[in-house]
């Protein structure tokens, strides 16, 4: 992997983070965790990968998300140096889900 788009996709981690935490008023987006971004070769794209507290609500939080995603672009253009900022687009991550299931069914074994 090139080493100015790793950094590049862990800066986006770090800040798009923050500005959930900080510059998003919307009560649907409380409790959202940025756990990846993932960046297309030219950069025009970024892949935001993010789980939730409420599960039952993941298409909710994700709407409101998406409908978010030209405020969040301004705010990443004045916060980091970059030519241009990528297209977002919001995704659950369902690796953590998998894992939890993974586990539930080694315990399951291991007490049989």
């Amino acid at each position: 992997m090139n080493k100015k788009i790793n950094k590049l996709e862990n800066t986006l981690v770090k800040e798009i983070s923050y500005l959930l935490a900080t510059e998003i008023k919307d009560k649907n987006i409380d409790f959202v965790t940025v756990t990846a971004v993932k960046l297309n070769n030219d950069l025009s794209m970024a892949k935001v990968y993010v789980t939730v507290l409420n599960v039952e609500q993941k298409e909710e939080i994700l709407n409101s998300l998406n409908h978010a995603r030209k405020f969040i672009r301004s705010k990443l253009h004045n916060r980091i140096r970059i030519k241009q900022v990528p297209e977002i687009l919001f995704i659950y991550d369902e690796s953590i889900e998998q894992g939890n299931k993974i586990e539930k069914i080694i315990k399951d074994l291991n007490k049989n």
